[in-house]
Order: C-alpha cells, then sequence, then structure tokens
C-alpha cells in the first residue's frame, strides 16, 4: 500500500484542514476491543455553564439566546431519561486516519489515509470488500442508489457502480472530471470556469430528485455535476472562505458552512441561465467557523458544528418555512469536526475525542443522553442507524465513530423516556 505521504501533500497544507491534519506522534492507537458498558454519561463540565455538573442531562432552550448559554428557567415538565450505550466493536487497520465515512443499505464504506476504501456489513459490522485506487486520502463519501462517490487529496471523485449478483460487487466506472473533460474545459471555457476544483474537496452531497452532485471545496466554491453524464454545469462562488461542508435537503435547498461562521441557503432556479443556484438567505452562527452540517429528514431542523465546541441548531417555522435560530448545545471543549442525525438522535464528533449523543424532544428541546469516550484522537466522522431490537422495546441507533487515531469503534444506543408533571 502507498504511503499518503510521499504522494500527496499533507491534509493541513490549507488552513481549513489544519485540525484535520497528519497523525500526531501523541496520539495512541487503541487496539482494546472491549470497552466498558455505561449506564449514566460521565461528568464532562459544559463549557460555558456550571449548572450541569451533574450527571443528570441538560437541556438546550429552543428560544434564541443573544449568547451561547443555556436557558436558566426549569422545564414545564421533567423528563427521566435512561440510558444504556456500549462500545461493541474497535478495530484498528494499518490505513492511518479515517477521513470519512457513508453508509446505503446495510453497508458502510470508510475512506482513510490510505489508498483503499473499506465495505462493513451491518449489523455484525464484518469487512466484506474493498475498493482501491492509485490515489490517496478518500476526504468525502458519498452513496445513492447504486452508486459510491469518493473525492480525493487529487481534487477529483471517483465513481463505482454496486450490484448484487449473489455477492456484492464494485465496478470502477468513472473519475471526474476526466482528462479530456478538464483540458477541454480549461481551452473553451478559461482557467475561471474550469470543471476542476483547485482546491481540496471537502464534502459531497447527492440530490437525486435533480440528478445532481455537489462537491464543495476549500477553494471557495460548490461545483454541480450531472449524474447522468458527470458534467459540471455551474460553479456555485459559494463563500468567501473555504467551505467545509454541504447539506442539500429533499426539496432541493442546498446548504454551505464556511470558516466565514456562515451558513448560505442556495435554491435552484431553472430560469436562470447559467447560474440556477441564488443565495435565498445567510444564517450566522455567533462569530465561530462552522466545520460541519447535519439535517433531519424532513428538513425540520438543521445543525451546524463550530469550532468553539458548540452545536449551533436552526428550527424551520411552521408559518413561514424559514430557518430561525433555536439555540446552541454545549459540552464538547475542541471543536466540533462532524455530525449525524438519524430521527430524534443527533450524534456530535470532536476534536476533544468524545462524541455526545443528544435526543431531540417533542418541544424542541435537546437532551444529552451520553459522552462515548475512548478514542485517542480527534473524532473525524460519524455515523448513525436506526434500529429496533423487537417489538416491546425501544428504538435505539447503532453509531459508528472514525478518528484520526485509525480506529473506527460501533456503540449500541438504548434510551427510555418517562416524562412526569412537575410539582
Amino acid at each position: 500500500m502507498e504511503n499518503a505521504s510521499s504522494t500527496q501533500e499533507p491534509l493541513n497544507s490549507e488552513p481549513s484542514f489544519a485540525i484535520r491534519g497528519p497523525p500526531s506522534k501523541n496520539f495512541l492507537r487503541s487496539v482494546s476491543n472491549k470497552e466498558p458498558q455505561f449506564t449514566e454519561p460521565p461528568c464532562i463540565p459544559p463549557r460555558l455553564s456550571t449548572t450541569s455538573l451533574s450527571l443528570k442531562p441538560f437541556f438546550s432552550p429552543p428560544a434564541s439566546p443573544p449568547r451561547h448559554h443555556l436557558s436558566s428557567t426549569t422545564p414545564s415538565r421533567l423528563h427521566e431519561l435512561h440510558t444504556n450505550y456500549k462500545c461493541i466493536s474497535s478495530i484498528l487497520k494499518k490505513d492511518g486516519q479515517i477521513l470519512s465515512i457513508a453508509s446505503s443499505n446495510g453497508l458502510v464504506y470508510t475512506g482513510s489515509q490510505g489508498n483503499v476504501i473499506r465495505i462493513w456489513k451491518l449489523p455484525e459490522f464484518a469487512e466484506c470488500g474493498q475498493l482501491k485506487t492509485k490515489a490517496c486520502m478518500a476526504v468525502a463519501l458519498e452513496v445513492s442508489n447504486d452508486r459510491i462517490y469518493a473525492a480525493y487529496a487529487d481534487c477529483k471523485i471517483r465513481v463505482w457502480r454496486r450490484s448484487w449478483d449473489g455477492n456484492i460487487k464494485h465496478v470502477r466506472i468513472a473519475t471526474i472530471p476526466n482528462t479530456g473533460s478538464y483540458v477541454r474545459s480549461y481551452i473553451a471555457r478559461g482557467k475561471d470556469k474550469m470543471m476542476k476544483h483547485m482546491g481540496p474537496i471537502s464534502s459531497l452531497a447527492i440530490n437525486v430528485s435533480y440528478d445532481i452532485l455537489y462537491s464543495a471545496s476549500l477553494d471557495r466554491t460548490v461545483k454541480v455535476w450531472r449524474l447522468s453524464d458527470l458534467k459540471c454545469i455551474e460553479t456555485i462562488q459559494g463563500h468567501p472562505e473555504p467551505i467545509n461542508d454541504i447539506v442539500v435537503a429533499d426539496d432541493g435547498v442546498l446548504y454551505t458552512a464556511s470558516d466565514d461562521a456562515a451558513v448560505r441557503v442556495w435554491r435552484r432556479n431553472f430560469c436562470n441561465g447559467d447560474h440556477p443556484h441564488s443565495l435565498t438567505v445567510t444564517l450566522p452562527a455567533k462569530s465561530s467557523p462552522i466545520k460541519t452540517l447535519a439535517l433531519t429528514v424532513d428538513g425540520g431542523v438543521l445543525y451546524g458544528g463550530c469550532t468553539d465546541g458548540y452545536v449551533q441548531y436552526w428550527l424551520k417555522g411552521w408559518l413561514s418555512g424559514q430557518l430561525q435560530y433555536g439555540g446552541a448545545l454545549p459540552g464538547h471543549t475542541h471543536a466540533v469536526m462532524c455530525l449525524a442525525s438519524v430521527v430524534n438522535y443527533v450524534v456530535s464528533g470532536s476534536a476533544d475525542g468524545t462524541s455526545r449523543i443528544w435526543i431531540r424532544e417533542q418541544d424542541g428541546r435537546h437532551a444529552c443522553i451520553g459522552v462515548l469516550q475512548g478514542h485517542r484522537g480527534p473524532i473525524r466522522c460519524v455515523a448513525a442507524f436506526l434500529e429496533r431490537v423487537s417489538e416491546d422495546t425501544e428504538e435505539g441507533c447503532t453509531v459508528c465513530t472514525a478518528s484520526l487515531d485509525g480506529v473506527l469503534k460501533v456503540w449500541r444506543v438504548r434510551s427510555t423516556s418517562q416524562i412526569r408533571d412537575s410539582t
């Protein structure tokens, strides 16, 4: 296997990748596959609150506070959350830092510093295949239907087609952009409108309804690719600073997060010629660069992980349909590097080496129900999957956390909620 450092520039050669750089000599790799089981989250004091030092969950208010803080008012109802979570698998491969993760149809794909994308099968989480290339550093992954898209440090995207002919098969079908398209684009359209990104790709997102693949880059642009022929059809000049993450809603609305401490919301207008995507609103994040985004399935809540350790969130109004600031989830002591959302669970991963699990209540409040510890490096990517053990048990979720220490951990989370009126 090739060493990534011999062929590629290190990720922290760009300012926005400083926290995602090469492995530190201080990171010790965890090789244990037996983790203790916890019934209560450990006591980790939130950054700006002294009222949450106990082991009980704490809540964030749905109202918009002027600064990062938790509401001091007592909720009208008391929530007793009984949570059980444990690490069921801890896997270390000789691939270096794990940089990306994606899931689809019972399969999980993980990309790393090396030139191998590993494929894992749920629920046993056994490795069932690999995708190999000459390029190293799969910094972003996206899966849609029968195709897998992987963005590499060479600013190109590789595409595989998946088939289920008795066994799972993956066939490499394209590289975006290919050499011929890149040269023709340069000659015909000029350097400023080239198809290839001029900086590392940071994120991918797919809108199946519009037949579109989005790629965001540290070159401050988002490129729009038509899935049918893999052609670049638009370049969005997104932010004045590097773009760290993008997500797209089912209705086609695109959200972009940047080091300029803002989330921008874009809509597509088919009547707008060569630039159909137009900026509709900018959501500020309290002067903290935003490294990652997550969107609920219904598009009702948008989460943004920031470098100050907070997870900001915005709620969509029932009448206006516009996003309004909802609050901030505290707890992490370093930058939030990744987020995942499934049903009413929200999972955050941080450079402090921990991952937090939140439950969103019907009234809009969020309760931290667990702090997952065990990694010895920053958590770079997370994934969450809903599961139900039996008809008589509460729904839980499986959480995958991947770190720059090279370890992939799988956690099983169970929780029940008992609610009583306060007296």
